[in-house]
């Protein structure tokens, strides 16, 4: 019997990428509006943005996406309190599957938000120009790039989107299934992670990490290894200077007064362990985003 080869169905296929972006806005960041002819969505991965879209105007937390149909008008936001981190792709797609997305606002799964990380991971890697540059208009390619990273976020892209509208037309509620020791995991870790949400403003050491939490140390770290691919005290103090960075964006605190709030013993040793792990210091980072923020910004 000789053998019947099956075309698969492609439903959602991005024919090109326009931009991939992860912005660090500072709390009173405006962007006056745009429209153009290719699909547009925006991720709030931290704080709060006010969005408008064809002139109505919705509020997006931390989680939730908004997706711009092409020639779509839409503007952004921060509230004025609230220095906020997005994710910003914008795509052309013409697979009528993508009618789907059409003045969606939607909160995400946690697998959903991976596959955005994963995008930004892959896109840092094979495009040379800043990811946080709001104004930029061209991609330029990185050479030497990883094998297949541009496929990759295709892929992703694609997965991304599948995803998301099968979750949504089947079952807006559902969430991935998960076995006993997964979930259990899961909890242990989402535990760890509201401790130190907590304890953020604080020192604290893995021995008190461990203690509070009831979790043995190998354990603790084998977790965080597997789920951040980090140490738990590395993965916090990353998180420290996360909100760092959001501090010098709010501007309401100079950088002695921020090395306070959050427990280090001086601002010298903040600024050392800002340099080590963002690769600028405090200054620089704030000089950086407020010239990406009036648009006087030069790779």
């Amino acid at each position: 019997m000789a053998y019947v080869s099956t075309i698969l169905r492609n439903d959602i296929i991005i024919e090109k990428i326009v931009s991939i972006h992860y912005f660090e806005y500072m709390s009173d960041f405006f962007f006056e509006g745009e429209s153009h002819n290719f699909w547009e969505f925006c991720c709030v991965d931290k704080g709060e943005v006010e969005v408008t879209a064809d002139h109505q105007s919705h509020t997006l937390q931390k989680g939730q996406i908004i997706f711009h149909k092409p020639n779509e008008f839409h503007m952004l936001r921060a509230n004025g309190k609230t220095a906020p981190n997005l994710v910003v792709m914008s795509f052309d797609c013409t697979s009528p599957a993508m009618d789907f997305f059409r003045d969606k606002i939607l909160t995400l799964t946690d697998s959903e938000r991976s596959l955005l990380a994963q995008i930004i991971t892959e896109a840092k890697k094979c495009f040379s120009t800043p990811l946080d540059d709001p104004y930029l208009q061209k991609l330029e390619r990185a050479v030497p790039s990883p094998f297949a990273s541009e496929q990759l976020i295709r892929l992703y892209l694609e997965q991304f989107l599948l995803m998301v509208c099968r979750r949504c037309q089947e079952n807006p509620d559902a969430v991935p299934t998960k076995s006993l020791k997964t979930a259990n995991d899961s909890q242990i870790y989402l535990r760890v992670l509201a401790y130190l949400e907590n304890h953020l403003y604080e020192h604290i050491s893995i021995e008190d990490i461990c203690r509070d939490n009831l979790i043995g140390r190998s354990q603790l770290q084998k977790l965080f290894r597997e789920r951040s691919d980090s140490g738990v005290i590395n993965y916090f103090s990353n998180m420290k200077i996360d909100m760092a960075k959001q501090l010098i964006r709010e501007r309401h605190l100079n950088f002695s007064q921020i090395a306070e709030r959050l427990g280090y013993t001086s601002v010298h040793y903040f600024s050392r362990q800002f340099k080590k792990l963002t690769g600028m210091s405090p200054s620089e980072y704030a000089s950086s985003i407020k010239a990406l923020s009036e648009g006087t910004f030069k790779d």
